[in-house]
């Protein structure tokens, strides 16, 4: 069993940044090197939306088109512990941001991905 403890979440200025971690507790062995981790993002009444994600062993990217360019994850494998560095935040990424982690293979369309593991989300604000 993953758990998955997400921090770093706050209020920020348009335009400023911030940097959410998760740590990643449990971890089911060598196993977990086959691993992705992501970070997904809801707003109220909307759907959680993919923002992005990192191959725990290839240490490959991937991110949304909203996000891209400004945000960056990353892997910390003797931390156990992702990240993910946002910059020239914008009020429309106000959310509550949640770690994932799945062992299944990524689909292609990363929007229609669903991962095993979720952590309890750790609350961004973006003031204009």
């Amino acid at each position: 069993q993953v758990q998955l403890v997400e921090s770093g979440g706050g209020l920020v200025q348009a335009g400023g940044s911030l940097r959410l971690s998760c740590d990643v507790a449990g971890k089911p062995g060598s196993t977990f090197f086959t691993y992705t981790m992501g970070w997904f993002r809801q707003t109220p009444g909307k759907e959680r939306d993919f923002v992005a994600c990192i191959r725990w062993g290839a240490g490959s990217e991937d991110y949304a088109d909203s996000v891209k360019g400004r945000f960056t994850i990353s892997r910390d494998r003797a931390e156990n512990t992702v990240y993910l560095q946002m910059n020239s935040l914008k009020p429309e990424d106000t959310a509550v941001y949640y770690c994932t982690a799945d062992f299944k293979p990524v689909p292609s369309d990363l929007n229609s991905w669903w991962p095993n593991y979720w952590g309890q989300g750790t609350q961004v604000t973006v003031s204009s």
